[in-house]
């Protein structure tokens, strides 16, 4: 789709990274969306870095630079995301869901800094936007940084990081989910 520039920073198939299915850093234009399109047992978390982004289900939320959406496709939903006047760039992450036969569900953490609820007990999302000049230790976990000259991933144990830069450290159980046990 024009408009829409998507960068994949990560797409495991061998359950490394336990839940995570995949992580994109996406660039819109303004006024572009991703279009319709279905999810089901999945749980997307969008970090919204810049610009804006309105969620086109349920109540069509409004978000802004610095807020985490969750979306929680459970049992299956359509639905789509356009930038606002501005454009937007998110950190989209597609994670296996923990609760597959769950209702969908979207909720909205605004202005995220520090830790983010999940509501799962297989991962855990923190974020910090760090301004220029200044610097802030994160916690351990697979660190992404996004800033003005790109993205960059990598595992670590708690490092002290400098910005201008939006900080996300995800921790992850690379374990099985608990209703895949049978």
């Amino acid at each position: 789709m024009s408009g829409l520039r998507s960068e994949v920073l990560l797409e495991p198939d061998d359950g490394s990274l336990g839940p995570l299915l995949r992580m994109a850093d996406d660039h819109l234009d303004p006024g572009c969306g991703y279009g319709r399109h279905p999810h089901r047992a999945v749980d997307v978390v969008a970090v919204v870095l810049d610009g804006s982004l309105r969620h086109g289900w349920g109540s069509g939320a409004l978000m802004a630079a610095g807020d985490v959406a969750v979306l929680r496709a459970g049992t299956g939903l359509e639905h789509d995301e356009v930038a606002g006047d501005g454009g937007a760039r998110v950190l989209q992450a597609h994670l296996r869901s923990a609760r597959p036969d769950a209702d969908p569900g979207h909720e909205v953490h605004r202005n995220a800094d520090g830790w983010v609820d999940l509501r799962r007990s297989d991962a855990r999302l923190w974020i910090e936007t760090v301004d220029g000049g200044t610097s802030t230790t994160v916690p351990p976990g697979l660190l992404v940084l996004a800033g003005p000259d790109g993205t960059r991933v990598e595992r670590q144990d708690g490092e002290r990081v400098t910005g201008p830069v939006t900080a996300v450290v995800w921790q992850l159980d690379a374990g099985r989910p608990s209703w895949a046990e049978s």
